[in-house]
């Protein structure tokens, strides 16, 4: 007999890295591949953040702090917080799958935009819940008007993930507060602002301030785009202190590891470095968008570190393949449910010319 795992498994969609296979890190370190396939930052961490990591790395023989003491304590400084109503976790993916196992299960639904962030359509699977996907609006913008008239009783956790990711689009602060008073206390609305600092139509912090407003309302961040800290894994969120306190009681201990806490708490004192990273990532924003209309091709209205381009008669699978050739990696858009579309992550200025100039030669043809 052999062995049986749950049912869920078989509803679990399958995470795809933007690794293309094959090709190891060190080929991307050392830049014989571009790398534009998984929205990191093209920079390297701040220098002290470097030599935060090199401190910590010589106490790895002990547990980190099961609490991220110092992490929360920075955070809650940065934001004007308490550091009780904060929370991390391994990434913000920990966060949104603790949400998931801490509010959902079966009867309950989660409610989110579709296209989205790949890692949503895993938070129904893993609890049982009903999903439900509400259709992008006209420019791939989040319809949060036909999202409100999706909200039931049953309706448990609702996400507006701010840029949205894979669009790139953006929504204003002032429209998502007034789409905030439509939905009922009982939802938990998770407001995912992975690449708010890129966007331009507000303040990177104006969300923060209806959480004064909201106690159903929870902002999700990350230490992986503008900080540079991809791989160590490190995300966090603003809310109530009972959300933070049931997604820690859900997950397992130590699920921060002690480097990426020095990291992440050393990193949030350099905002300087994050205003200049951003400025820089906005400039090859402009270039790849300029490079892309120069073609024949549209995009949206990009918002975040990464372009979403419709490839109009182009084959996406024989224009990734073309890229994936010229060692250049990119997202297809069939994957992130945008068939005939590719995303590219913004890299250096000679990453992002070789990117237009591949690109170029493959439409061309």
């Amino acid at each position: 007999m052999s062995i049986t795992f749950a049912e869920k498994l078989a509803r679990m969609p399958g995470y795809q890295a933007g690794v293309p296979t094959g090709q190891a890190p060190e080929a991307i370190a050392a830049g014989s591949v571009a790398q534009l396939a998984s929205n990191e930052s093209p920079f390297p961490p701040h220098e002290a953040v470097v030599e935060a990591i090199r401190r910590a790395a010589t106490s790895m023989n002990r547990y980190p702090d099961p609490d991220a003491t110092l992490l929360r304590r920075r955070l809650a400084e940065r934001y004007e917080t308490e550091p009780g109503r904060v929370a991390v976790g391994n990434g913000s993916c920990e966060i949104l799958l603790a949400a998931a196992e801490a509010l959902a299960e079966p009867g309950a639904e989660i409610l989110y935009s579709w296209p989205s962030f790949s890692m949503y359509p895993y938070l129904p699977a893993l609890t049982g819940a009903r999903e439900v996907r509400v259709p992008l609006g006209p420019g791939a913008v989040q319809d949060l008007d036909a999202m409100a008239t999706e909200v039931t009783a049953a309706t448990q956790l609702l996400i507006v993930c701010n840029p949205n990711n894979p669009t790139s689009t953006h929504i204003p602060a002032a429209e998502v507060g007034a789409f905030l008073e439509r939905v009922p206390p009982h939802v938990t609305v998770i407001l995912d602002e992975a690449y708010v600092e890129f966007q331009t139509n507000d303040d990177p912090d104006a969300a923060l301030d209806l959480l004064g407003q909201f106690p159903n309302l929870v902002v999700l961040r990350t230490f992986s785009k503008c900080y540079g800290l991809a791989g160590l894994r490190a995300g966090y969120a603003i809310g109530a202190s009972t959300f933070r306190a049931a997604v820690d009681a859900v997950r397992q201990p130590f699920s921060v590891n002690a480097l990426a806490q020095a990291a992440g708490a050393e990193a949030i004192l350099h905002q300087d470095d994050v205003s200049r990273r951003v400025t820089a990532t906005v400039a090859e924003r402009l270039r790849v968008e300029e490079g892309v209309r120069a073609l024949g091709l549209s995009a949206t209205a990009a918002q975040a570190n990464f372009s979403w381009i419709d490839l109009g008669a182009a084959d996406e699978g024989e224009v990734v393949a073309g890229l994936a050739e010229r060692e250049i990696a990119v997202r297809p858009g069939t994957a992130l449910g945008g068939p005939g579309h590719i995303r590219v992550s913004y890299g250096t200025e000679a990453e992002d010319e070789r990117f237009l100039a591949g690109l170029a030669e493959l439409v061309a043809g």
